[in-house]
Formats: C-alpha cells, structure tokens, sequence
C-alpha cells in the first residue's frame, strides 16, 4: 500500500466515524429543538454559538488547520439550527399553485405538518428545492386520463432531486359560486384549462362560455372577487370551503375516475416508511438513456426483467436541446436500493449512456 492509498484508508475510516458522531450531534440538536418548541425559546442562541468556537477551537494544535476548522464548526452549528427550524416550523413544501389547489390539498395529506409554499410554477418549486430553499416539492407525475406531466418530468431527469413518495389524489371537479348563486344563473366557468377539457361534457350541456385561468384555486379566488352570480368556477370542494363559496354541482368531471399522482421530491435519497394507508407494495423509478446502437434498449430491459424485477410502465420522452433524440421512464415494482437492485443498476450503467436512479416509493391511499 503506497502513501496515497494509505491516507485514502485514513480518511474513509475517520469519515465513517465523523458520520456517528454527526448523527450523535444531530439527535442531541433534536432534543434541544423539542424544549425550544416547548417553552418558546428562539433557535439561534448566538451566546452559545460563540462559546461553542472559543472553546472547541482549542481542541487543534495546528494553527493551519484551526482557521478551517472554526469554518467547518461554523457549518456545523447553520446545519443544526437549519435542523431545529425545520423540527419546530415544519417543513418548507413547495407546490405549484395557490392555497386550495390539487397541488395544495397533495401536499397537506403527504406531510401533514409543513410549511406550504406557493410557487408560481414547476420549475421554481423544483429549482427552490435544488437550491435548499425549500425542504421538498410536491408537484404532479401523471393524470389518468391526460398522461405524463412532461414539464415535471423533464425537470426530474435533467435536475438533481429524487422521487421519495407519490400520492394518488382523485381529481373531483365542483361547480362553485358566490353565495346564493343557482345553476341557472351561471353564464361563464372559469379554471385552468385541463379542468374545462376534462369537464367539457357539462359545460356543452349548459351552454356556458369559458375562460382559462392558471389553476381552480386562482379562479375560485377570481369568483371570490368578481362577486357575479353569473360567473362560476370549477375546482374542488376544498376550495369551496377555503374561499367560502357554494358548491351549485358536485362532480361534474366526464370521467368520475380521473386520478392525478403527486410526487414529493427532495434532494435525499431515502427509503420511505411504509405508510399506515398503502395501498401496495413498493415500486421504483429509473430515467436512462441508451447508447445508439442497435439492440440497446431491448438489452437494457433483458437485464431488468433478467433481475426480476415487474415493468409497471415504460415511456420515452424527447430530450431537451436535441432533436430525435429520446430518455426513457420507467417504473419497476420493487425496491432498488436492495443488493440485487444495485446489481442490477450497475450492469444498466455499462449499457445506458446516461442512467438515474429516481427513488423508490410507496403510494398513499387516495
């Protein structure tokens, strides 16, 4: 063993070590949180922070390394009160939308607890996410009756986060006006234009006029505020209830099945708890490219099927930037990140050009 390899072993051993007394640290930051929550007290304590640098900086005998070590506590002690804000806030949950939207009503049942933060689109929830300004994003995969959202799941195969649940939440659409207002009142709907599609049955029946708005929950607001018996909104009976409007008709979707499945994407890779509500086992996602050549993708999906693992679904998306070229999503059932699974994630990764392994997950009850 030469010096390199030597100071290599050195660094691993210390590195697992760091890990236990991280984790130690950490557990011991939680507790702390617990009493601050109880008795109201803030998390940054900056007397304390500044006692904790003078007396462990003592702890090197190197004045070279003591300036890196302060930085290295410095970080410390930010991923600690990062740790106790998320504990005694709640977590920072994006979702495109506003407050009553599907996104919203998702990410209230995923994480009961979190700090929901509406964002204007897709790509700012995910991008606020990568940049740690938010802890996670809910953001919608896939409608039963539309398909893939393709924007979310180009931004799932070009960005850097990690699918660690997806709930299945069924999309009811509402007709809802301003107090008072009756069906035979209504002379225009408004919502965002895939709830006018998937209602479109009932409002040629009623002959009313449309108009598109960004989500349901802008355009209930939009009733709200225009105060006009004559206009309605079509969108969730949650929202009804959060903006205080009358439902005039329950579910008048065409398709009384539409389901649209919710991811909660954040920047770790965990294996999910199994939640109390599953309605099936684990399943997993995969995104790879294959090398142009003929032959590769039949390869690519001998060598799942030759680990056993149950193809749920398996769709191409065109890349980005460049022209007939195609990524491929697949969902497997089972857990990848097994001995098995990761054998098998590393013979795909000789054969594909790209390959990303998305996360493994349970779906929660509707």
């Amino acid at each position: 063993m030469n010096e390199m390899e030597k100071n290599r072993k050195i660094i691993s051993e210390t590195d697992e070590q760091m890990a236990g007394l991280f984790e130690k640290r950490m557990n011991a930051a939680r507790t702390i949180a617990e009493f601050k929550r109880e008795f109201g007290l803030p998390v940054t304590d900056t007397e304390r922070e500044k006692q904790l640098l003078a007396a462990n900086r003592k702890y090197i005998s190197d004045p070279e390394i003591e300036e890196y070590y302060v930085e290295f506590l410095k970080n410390t002690i930010k991923i600690s009160r990062e740790y106790q804000t998320r504990l005694i806030n709640g977590r920072k949950v994006a979702y495109s939308g506003v407050e009553g939207a599907f996104a919203y009503i998702a990410a209230k049942k995923l994480i009961p607890e979190g700090e929901y933060i509406a964002c204007k689109d897709f790509t700012e929830a995910y991008r606020g996410v990568e940049n740690g300004e938010f802890d996670c994003a809910v953001l919608p995969v896939e409608n039963s009756g539309a398909g893939e959202v393709g924007e979310v799941v180009d931004l799932i195969f070009s960005g850097n986060l990690f699918v660690n649940g997806i709930i299945e939440q069924p999309i009811h659409h509402n007709l809802l006006g301003v107090k008072g207002a009756k069906l035979s009142d209504i002379k225009t709907v408004i919502s965002h234009p895939q709830a006018l599609s998937q209602c479109a049955g009932f409002i040629h029946d009623h002959s009313f006029e449309t108009l598109a708005y960004t989500n349901t929950a802008a355009a209930a607001k939009a009733v709200v505020e225009g105060a006009d018996k004559s206009v309605a909104a079509i969108a969730s009976d949650e929202t009804a209830g959060l903006f205080g409007l009358d439902i005039i008709e329950r579910e008048i979707n065409d398709n009384l099945n539409n389901t649209t499945r919710f991811a909660v994407l954040s920047r770790s890779l965990a294996k999910p708890q199994a939640p109390a509500d599953k309605n099936g086992n684990e399943s997993s996602i995969l995104m790879f490219t294959v090398q142009n050549r003929a032959g590769a993708l039949a390869q690519t999906l001998n060598i799942i099927g030759a680990h056993g693992y149950n193809m749920k679904s398996l769709r191409s998306r065109p890349m980005q930037g460049l022209q007939w070229n195609y990524y491929f999503y697949i969902e497997v059932e089972g857990d990848l990140s097994t001995p098995d699974g990761r054998d098998m994630i590393t013979e795909l990764s000789a054969l594909c050009a790209r390959l990303k392994y998305v996360g493994t997950y349970f779906s929660y009850g509707k």
